[in-house]
């Protein structure tokens, strides 16, 4: 059996024909190679165990924080997702140590 690649763009609907093939592949047998072998119990464990440890870190936490009228409004003509921006804000303050030095230090 050939292997056929297809490229769709991302949010593009695939053509016809493309979907025509995935369905006909999708009726043979599943072929297991040296290169995908059969996954075993063990790796499948440590797969769901490496997949609960990821999803622990991207796991966010609500809190409250006391924010100046002024700088909320601002965030808040962003629209809807305001509050991410503010996170993503917060996180760049976070990796950049040169920043945060000069907030404290104004």
């Amino acid at each position: 059996m050939a292997i056929i690649k297809s490229t769709v763009p991302v949010g593009a609907k695939p053509p016809k024909d493309v979907i025509k093939r995935i369905k006909k592949a999708a009726k043979y047998p599943i072929t297991f190679t040296e290169d995908c072998p059969e996954s075993t119990p063990e790796s499948l464990k440590e797969f769901a165990q490496l997949a609960a440890e990821r999803n622990r870190r991207k796991k966010k936490r609500s809190v409250t924080i006391r924010i100046a009228p002024d700088v909320l409004e601002n965030y808040k003509t962003m629209g809807s997702g305001y509050t991410g921006i503010m996170a993503d804000v917060l996180k760049y303050a976070v990796d950049n140590p040169n920043v945060l030095t000069a907030a404290i230090s104004s």
